[in-house]
């Protein structure tokens, strides 16, 4: 897994993808105000509005979060010869996202939403929703397919608001070989099975639509148990359900992986599904695994969601975030927070190991142990006691970096550094409620399980994913390199 560091959003920008968005491009409208009083015709508040802000919305918000990550971004969508459709143009023509695409339709869909006191007191919308006509449709497919020649990405964002329509759908499962990577935001993703898209980016509610029932209390489960028939359903190589204050799940043909969100209180944010599509999409383009692409678009996500109305991410926001995660932590400091954790009633879940080189295995591991509890924590081996574990030749990665990129994974809530060759003494100081190693350890092979258990906590161990070690990824290298 590629680390997930301050430099790799620059590095991203820097390839300057070209990715081509087409769909439903909507105005959002946000109307803030102050209600003190009830109008007289009804028991209804009255709104004294004050402030009103426009944002690009739907596709044309996919597109606009494209440009700010340093895409460089075309959008195809139909658009009215209205006012609200030439202050969208304006809006994506300063935002940097190429308009040639758009073309022109009977009205501009348009979402008022009015806010006082920081809730959400009403929405309505303007703009008829309808399949457009033939010659229209026919205009956008055109346009989506000669963009897609030597596009990096084609981004499909269907909300049912017509754009996306049978001709559309014909015609890029019939050029589907021209387009490189096809990745599909749709409210009914089975719609476009038969593209065979790359990547689709449901949430709870469409995947639950793909399974043909509600999905359970546990949802994360429920959508790891049914990764086949989700990716079955809708035609998808892979798919990464989005799940709100949950996180997401990707589905795929490996291990699969899940990411943990930093949940806002419910708001009037909107648009954090199209920040996430589009930061996806940058970092899938650019050849990125997808469990580093999935993580990449849970940190914009997390971004947008604490800001108010339809946000963007950029690239300057996610340097900020993810260089101002603290990787490894002291004792003390680490003492203190997982005091404040448990004050707070959560369970505290404690891992340790080497993780030289960072795989498929370690990421798997580290969710589960996350599933366990409210708090992950990784205690990793410093460098001299790598030395006396694993030999003269380790470790490769130092300390500093080991703890950087483990900090970075949303699973993984606080890291440290310990110099003994067992994390007994940080066990005894931390008393975890769960202590747990991966499936190629028994318990009878840990000298700090009695020490758990002296603490008042259980030891676990979870799954083993075979064929997966720091050794083995090494030697791979070594043999591919050669002298």
């Amino acid at each position: 897994m590629t680390a997930l560091t301050a430099d790799l959003p620059a590095a991203l920008a820097a390839r300057r993808p070209r990715i081509v968005v087409v769909g439903d491009a909507i105005l959002d409208v946000w109307l803030e105000g102050d209600a003190g009083r009830l109008c007289r015709e009804a028991p209804a508040p009255v709104v004294s509005v004050h402030t009103r802000h426009a944002a690009a919305g739907g596709a044309a918000n996919t597109a606009v979060n494209l440009a700010a990550l340093g895409a460089d971004t075309a959008l195809v969508a139909a658009v009215g010869p209205d006012q609200p459709g030439a202050e969208l143009r304006d809006l994506l023509d300063k935002s940097g996202v190429d308009t040639s695409g758009i073309v022109l339709a009977e009205q501009t869909v348009v979402k008022h939403r009015v806010i006082a006191a920081d809730h959400l007191m009403v929405r309505y919308d303007e703009g008829e929703v309808h399949e457009h006509g033939e010659v229209t449709c026919r205009a956008i497919a055109d346009r989506v397919l000669r963009a897609a020649v030597d596009a990096d990405a084609v981004v499909l964002c269907d909300y049912g608001l017509g754009v996306c329509g049978p001709v559309l759908a014909r015609a890029i499962a019939e050029r589907r070989a021209d387009i490189r990577l096809l990745v599909v935001d749709a409210h009914q993703p089975s719609r476009w099975a038969g593209t065979a898209p790359d990547l689709i980016t449901p949430n709870a509610a469409e995947a639950a639509d793909l399974l043909g029932g509600p999905l359970p209390a546990d949802r994360v489960h429920a959508v790891t148990e049914h990764g086949d028939r989700l990716r079955a359903a809708s035609g998808a190589k892979a798919v990464l359900v989005t799940l709100d204050r949950d996180g997401s799940v990707l589905v795929d043909d490996g291990p699969g992986h899940r990411t943990w969100a930093d949940p806002a209180p419910e708001g009037q944010a909107a648009g954090a599904g199209d920040t996430f599509c589009a930061a996806l999409t940058v970092a899938a383009a650019a050849g990125l695994p997808l469990p580093t692409a999935a993580e990449f678009a849970q940190t914009a996500a997390d971004i947008v969601v604490h800001r108010p109305g339809t946000a963007v991410c950029t690239t300057d926001d996610l340097t900020s975030r993810l260089g101002g995660r603290t990787a490894a932590v002291g004792e003390p400091e680490l003492r203190a927070r997982v005091a404040e954790h448990r004050a707070a009633g959560r369970r505290i879940v404690f891992t340790n190991g080497c993780f030289d080189v960072l795989h498929r295995g370690h990421i798997a591991y580290l969710t589960q142990a996350r599933r366990l509890g409210d708090v992950l924590v990784v205690a990793v081996n410093g460098d001299a006691s790598v030395r006396r574990l694993k030999g003269p030749g380790r470790p490769v990665n130092p300390a500093a970096d080991r703890a950087e990129v483990l900090s970075a994974l949303s699973c993984v809530d606080h890291v440290t550094v310990f110099d003994e060759d067992t994390p007994t003494e940080l066990i005894r100081a931390l008393r975890p409620d769960t202590y747990v190693k991966g499936g190629d350890y028994t318990e009878s092979m840990l000298d700090e399980a009695a020490v758990v258990r002296a603490c008042g906590g259980e030891v676990r161990i979870v799954d083993y994913v075979p064929d997966q070690s720091t050794t083995a990824v090494i030697d791979r290298i070594a043999s591919r390199t050669g002298p």
